[in-house]
């Protein structure tokens, strides 16, 4: 019988738990075919089993984050992409709940066992792709972003547009050669009303080079927002093209999307502002005598 494991490393200069300042997310599911689910999951973690929801449907996710983190020496803004299947430690089978994919997403798997697998993640920050590679095992590597996101400095809607670029990184900033589009995102909420999802903390899973598992919970201080696009009218409120399909992340996007196939749910988060700038206005000029 085996004793507890060690806690994995934390090199320098990191230090955990890694604090967000602000946080803007979105998310889409697909519901899809669990053979292809399997087959990469062997290939990148072999110690998690895909999980099944809706008809034996396996699940996986796409979701786009912009954050910002205050350090000592000031301020980081960091965008990304993780393309993930959801997934479970193997021979934990006993302890998950029975679940369709709506009571998944809205959280009710309260063990945290079903978590993302992530298979594909783009980052525009140098610092943040060496620190999910060494302390979380994510399979992470640079691009670039161009965004159109729901803001209250913006016009009012519900539209996420996303737009990710290959790139390469040096070892403090992106380089600006040979950027080539990846894939666009898009999702058309407006009007749509959403339902609090206390889904947190999402567990990410990651596997190192000497094959551990590694879990990772993420919290968040709030509900997400979790949108039902189900219904065959919302099947055109999401798109997702992809632009370099022989690329690792392309390729694992069609492999198990294929094209064309509708997002089952959206969810999204958006920290509050913690101040605002007012309007100004005109001080009338006392009278001069």
């Amino acid at each position: 019988m085996t004793g507890p494991l060690p806690l994995p490393p934390v090199s320098e200069p990191f230090r955990l738990p890694f604090h967000y300042g602000a946080l803007h997310q979105i998310g889409l599911d697909w519901l899809v075919d669990p053979g292809p689910v399997r087959e990469l999951l062997a290939k990148h973690h072999p110690d998690l089993t895909a999980a099944e929801f809706d008809d034996g449907r396996a699940l996986v996710s796409l979701n786009y984050q912009l954050y910002f983190a205050q350090y000592a020496f000031g301020g980081g803004v960091t965008q990304e992409i993780e393309f993930s299947a959801i997934a479970f430690p193997t021979g934990s089978e006993g302890r998950l709940p029975r679940l369709s994919y709506a009571q998944y997403a809205q959280g009710w798997d309260q063990t945290k066992l079903l978590g993302i697998a992530r298979l594909h993640v783009v980052c525009d920050n140098p610092f943040a792709i060496r620190a999910g590679r060494e302390l979380y095992a994510e399979p992470k590597y640079p691009g670039r972003f161009e965004v159109d996101l729901p803001s209250l400095n913006g016009p009012a809607g519900e539209t996420w547009t996303v737009r990710c670029e290959a790139a390469s990184a040096g070892p403090d900033a992106m380089s600006e050669e040979d950027p080539g589009p990846l894939l666009d995102l898009r999702a058309e909420l407006d009007g749509l009303t959403p339902v609090a999802a206390n889904s947190a903390p999402v567990t990410g899973y990651g596997t190192d080079l000497e094959g551990r598992l590694l879990a990772g919970p993420m919290n968040v201080y709030q509900p997400y927002r979790w949108y039902d696009l189900a219904a065959p009218e919302h099947s055109g409120r999401t798109r997702l093209t992809v632009h370099a399909p022989d690329g690792d992340l392309g390729s694992g996007i069609l492999t198990l999307l294929g094209e064309g196939t509708p997002a089952v749910g959206a969810w999204t988060y958006q920290s509050p502002p913690v101040a605002a700038h007012n309007r100004p206005y005109y001080v009338p000029a006392a009278p001069r005598s």
